[in-house]
């Protein structure tokens, strides 16, 4: 039975000491955000796959699992199979890349937005006991919402409860404003959505953030390469300073505002060169976090731009996560992509701890 917001939900969200008998295949791992939230609840993650190179090394290193460099599209069942553990449940996961599902893409025959159906050839051939797949909410309206009822009815007809729901980052300890569509499936009994946890409390940026050592502009942290910010122009950095936070550029002075803006199709425009607040939840990380005329990401206090570890704790990566190898020299634009790309870990832990009470009460 398919639910948008009316399902029972099983009370979840306590850390037990023993580790689920079941392990986890992440489709579309990228650098590997949705299966350490899994990771951090106990699960064995037995392979990551996705066609970026790039994701390996974070994968890997903070996963304890291998990662697969293959096209989703070309992967066959059996491939799969032989990653699971056999005599353990088998958990299939994976969040399509949502560029495919922009109103651009409804328009054209971009091949991209075929992955979800490819995901579910997948789930056809391998028949995992729980399917958990997460995205974002506009794909309930990309081609009129049939991309996504086609999914459902796909799973409905092999025999899977299906569950799902857009949930807000917030109400599940991420200290962002990030809403995301997620979906859970099982054949071996219905399964339930996860509970909320900080609806009444929701973490903030300070919470989040707030004890990082500062930095200035174009500087990294002695400790923590990823502790980085971009370099500033000398405009950029007198439009900060003069930014409040929750503010836009239209509390500047006129010598401030960029000429495109100043143009009546630029006016509209008022959530770019903004600083956050501190006591209040991030907006959205996206991938382009670091450059302070890309959103509101201006840091509430310092005169500068998220730094790369800011906006990968955002997202809810725990602080030491790694990114790169020792050594190697960090570039903003490629590390930027994986954390903004990445399924908010916070968030996949409790689609984590979902999947777990479900797989405790079937037995």
């Amino acid at each position: 039975m398919t639910t948008a917001s009316t399902t029972t939900e099983a009370q979840v969200g306590h850390h037990l000491t023993t580790k689920p008998s079941a392990t986890v295949v992440d489709l579309f791992c990228g650098a590997g955000g949705l299966s350490h939230g899994f990771h951090s609840e106990g699960f064995d993650i037995v392979g990551g796959i996705d066609t970026d190179e790039a994701c390996r090394y974070a994968f890997e290193h903070n996963n304890d699992a291998p990662f697969i460099r293959r096209d989703v599209a070309k992967l066959t069942g059996p491939e799969i199979e032989g990653l699971f553990i056999p005599g353990k449940r088998r958990v299939l996961v994976g969040c399509a890349p949502c560029q495919p599902f922009s109103t651009y893409n409804q328009k054209n025959d971009d091949p991209k937005w075929k992955l979800l159906s490819y995901f579910g050839d997948l789930i056809d051939q391998v028949r995992p006991d729980v399917v958990s797949m997460e995205n974002v909410p506009r794909l309930l309206n990309f081609k009129e919402g049939a991309v996504f009822r086609q999914f459902v009815g796909r799973l409905e007809a092999a025999g899977y409860h299906v569950v799902w729901k857009v949930l807000y980052g917030p109400d599940f300890g991420l200290a962002q404003t990030r809403h995301r569509l997620v979906l859970l499936a099982s054949q071996v009994g219905p399964i339930a959505l996860p509970v909320p946890t900080h609806e009444d409390r929701p973490r903030t940026v300070r919470d989040e953030i707030g004890a990082l050592p500062p930095l200035g502009h174009g500087e990294a942290n002695d400790v923590d390469p990823l502790h980085c910010s971009s370099r500033l122009s000398e405009i950029n950095v007198r439009r900060i300073s003069a930014s409040k936070p929750g503010g836009t550029w239209r509390d500047w002075d006129d010598d401030l505002i960029a000429k495109c803006h100043k143009a009546e199709t630029g006016r509209g425009y008022s959530s770019v060169y903004g600083r956050m607040k501190w006591d209040e939840p991030s907006p959205t990380i996206t991938t382009q976090f670091f450059g302070f005329g890309n959103g509101r990401f201006g840091h509430p206090e310092q005169p500068r731009a998220l730094s790369l570890r800011e906006g990968a704790m955002l997202q809810g990566f725990p602080r030491d996560y790694e990114f790169v190898p020792p050594g190697e020299r960090i570039q903003f634009k490629a590390v930027g992509r994986l954390i903004g790309n990445a399924v908010p870990v916070k968030l996949a832990a409790a689609i984590a701890r979902a999947v777990r009470t479900h797989l405790e009460n079937v037995g």
